[in-house]
């Protein structure tokens, strides 16, 4: 096995007394660790915004004379202590649910992923699918599964937000300065980096290998920005989904058969592999080559890889897949096929889509046939896959078809807020909750959680997130990147005061963000009435070649720069994950109506419901499971003939009008909402230990892990 190299000492100015902190900092365990993640603001608050909460970065730029205080400061000592002791007995730890549960595993579970979103730190995701794949590493640290994790590292990350003084997103594109990001370059055991050569290209690709490390899970990361490789192969980790095919199925080659010769190089033969979408597919393809090489049929091959293989499908629709003309991979795989036993025609077969068999090599279908285990995101996401894919099984009847249905959940400990409403938890639910989240009883004791400490939570979180928002239109107005009348619409006369709504998402036509936008009229006696009053926060990227994503951007931003509607409509520039979490857990009310039944699951209303955010949503995706009716609101149950959107709008106005604005205004002598307060801690209640990463790896592990590791219960 290769050998890793320890944590470089990059940081040499750090005084001996807390030279830990360099090793906390290259562990992305601090960033979910209330104490851990409170130690670095306290060295200095400014320097900690300045960094863009980038311990690494924060640590180069401090003053020595900052450092060399901190190591005499005796409460900043204490923290200290009391952190690295934490972080060094978990990290040391092999113990946890899983092992405690079940026997050990000849070797690891391989999970691979085209992004994952660990930190805004670490740039390696696009959105939901990144995000949810973050959650799940940090859970299955959090539970000792034993994982081991593959990606990609990308020199140019995704694309940055600009909105222009007219509306139109702009997509700055950035060299990524990966000099403060928490990766180390693997090393061999002549301490040179590690070179992994990837097949099936002409000349072959070379990549280097960095890992990440996410409390007990190592994540290795491959990089083609070598100059021993060509421009056209150094580009291949450029840019997340690149739009080129042909670019597009070489980084899956890279990530999929390129991901299986970094393990083997490392030493690591995994017992199981679990694909994150069909990005990674090729996995399976690689697997298999090794295994005819070996001596066993193609068929074999291919039976012994699907026992041991995991496959996740997050999209509703049929065109969400990657499909790849025929002649393409031909081009890289035609001088290949004795290497997989088998000839052109068995090898495209298995990516041949019956319902359209000249379309191309299909990776979800790919996958599906290479996987024993597959799973939708939610209930209802797990009806229209089953629908949708039956021709891939078309002996079976479609209640029959093998893809079940785990609902997605989010990482508790990385989404609720730690400053104000984990502390609540701690006191009234019992300090086991973090150990226990996953107990729907436990959760019943957030009752015992006075109104008014709640509510007066709930308005902190609010202006936090306000502040956030204001500071930024702020610095644009400073630095001259904005008019006046921008700097309104980016929201810099937002009302803590007032019921505040959000909507967050990736702006795209069947996400309907202007849904809420359809009668403006009706819209703006919502906003600007002079007694209940409604504000709404927007905050979302469209995809670079969505026209449309981009032009609804536009619509909700002129309208926020309308002075008809009092500065009541805001849109967030350049959202990220730090604003996600800052929206989640600050506004009052979660808003969600895309078209049915095209949300596969959504992850974004269960992080707010999880903050005491009930949400307002159309009954698609998770909220058919997470909606108990006293836990928010929800509409879109009626069918409708033809489009639905002034039927769903109406609905919408509707319960803003009769239910939740008077709720939220309706305050007894102590200025408290009482009935709103009980639909927050409804939420939490019904979201936290349903909806949570700790559910949903439990239940992979229970469902699909135990048989593909080949472990027994304990």
């Amino acid at each position: 096995m290769a050998e890793l190299s320890e944590v470089p000492v990059r940081l040499s100015n750090l005084p001996e007394r807390i030279r830990g902190l360099e090793r906390l900092s290259y562990n992305l365990w601090w960033s979910w660790h209330r104490q851990a993640r409170e130690l670095f603001p306290m060295l200095d608050l400014q320097a900690w915004r300045e960094s863009d909460h980038n311990p690494l970065r924060m640590l180069t730029l401090l003053p020595q004379e900052t450092l060399e205080n901190a190591a005499r400061d005796k409460e900043f000592l204490e923290n200290y202590d009391l952190v690295m002791a934490e972080f060094d007995a978990d990290i040391a730890s092999h113990t946890g649910w899983f092992t405690t549960e079940y026997s050990k595993p000849s070797a690891p579970l391989a999970y691979f992923s085209a992004e994952y979103g660990f930190h805004h730190s670490l740039p390696l995701y696009a959105g939901g699918l990144g995000v949810l794949a973050g959650d799940y590493i940090k859970e299955c640290s959090d539970l000792a599964i034993p994982v081991v994790a593959v990606g990609l590292i990308y020199s140019r990350g995704y694309l940055s937000q600009r909105i222009r003084d007219d509306g139109w997103q702009e997509d700055n594109e950035t060299i990524l300065d990966r000099s403060d990001d928490p990766v180390t370059l693997v090393r061999d055991k002549n301490n040179e980096p590690l070179k992994v050569r990837v097949p099936f290209f002409n000349p072959p690709v070379d990549v280097l290998v960095w890992r990440a490390d996410i409390g007990r899970v190592p994540v290795y990361l491959l990089d083609t920005e070598l100059d021993s490789n060509q421009p056209w192969d150094r580009a291949i980790a450029h840019r997340l989904y690149t739009t080129d095919p042909e670019q597009r199925l070489r980084q899956e080659i890279v990530l999929g058969i390129g991901g299986m010769h970094v393990l083997r190089a490392l030493g690591i033969e995994p017992a199981a592999v679990h694909i994150n979408e069909g990005h990674p597919g090729l996995a399976f393809l690689e697997r298999a080559r090794v295994l005819v090489a070996q001596g066993t049929s193609f068929e074999d091959a291919i039976a012994k890889i699907r026992s041991t293989s995991v496959f996740t499908t997050h999209t509703p629709l049929s065109a969400g897949t990657d499909v790849f003309p025929f002649p393409l991979i031909e081009k890289y795989f035609s001088s290949h096929y004795s290497e997989f036993g088998t000839d052109r025609d068995g090898l495209l077969r298995l990516g041949t889509n019956p319902m359209n068999p000249d379309a191309g090599f299909n990776m979800t279908v790919f996958a599906l046939r290479m996987s024993k285990f597959c799973n939708a995101v939610s209930k209802k996401h797990g009806e229209v896959a089953r629908a949708m894919w039956q021709p891939v099984w078309p002996e079976l009847k479609e209640r029959d078809v093998p893809i079940a249905g785990i609902t997605n959940g989010v990482h508790l400990l990385t989404w609720m807020d730690p400053l104000w409403l984990q502390p609540l938890f701690d006191e009234y639910v019992g300090p086991g909750w973090v150990r226990d989240q996953d107990r729907a009883k436990m959760w019943e004791r957030v009752e015992k959680i006075p109104d008014e400490k709640l509510w007066h939570t709930r308005l902190r979180l609010k202006i936090l997130l306000i502040d956030e928002i204001n500071e930024r239109a702020r610095v644009l107005w400073q630095n001259k990147e904005a008019r006046a009348e921008s700097v309104i619409a980016f929201g810099a006369l937002l009302d803590p005061e007032i019921l505040t709504i959000g909507f967050a998402r990736r702006f795209t036509s069947y996400k309907r963000p202007d849904l809420i936008l359809h009668d403006l009229e009706r819209l703006k006696r919502l906003l600007i009435n002079p007694l209940q009053p409604v504000q709404i926060i927007f905050a979302g990227k469209a995809h670079p070649s969505d026209v449309g994503g981009a032009q609804l951007i536009q619509k909700v931003f002129n309208l926020a720069k309308n002075p008809e509607f009092a500065a009541r409509v805001a849109f967030v520039e350049g959202y990220d994950q730090h604003m996600a979490q800052q929206m989640v857990r600050g506004v009052d009310v979660w808003l969600n109506n895309p078209l049915p039944p095209l949300e596969a699951s959504g992850t974004s209303g269960m992080k707010a419901g999880a903050n005491g955010v009930p949400s307002l949503s159309i009954l698609d995706g998770w909220w058919l499971e997470g909606y108990n009716g006293a836990n928010g609101w929800a509409f879109g149950d009626s069918p409708v003939e033809g489009d639905r959107t002034a039927a769903d709008a109406d609905a919408l106005y509707r319960l803003l009008e009769e239910k939740v604005v008077p709720m939220y205004y309706r305050r007894s002598d102590d200025e408290v909402p009482h009935e709103f307060v009980k639909v927050m801690k409804a939420a939490i209640k019904s979201v936290a230990p349903e909806f949570s990463a700790m559910r949903m790896a439990k239940e992979y592990v229970r469902e699909f892990y135990v048989e593909a590791l080949g472990v027994k219960k304990l």
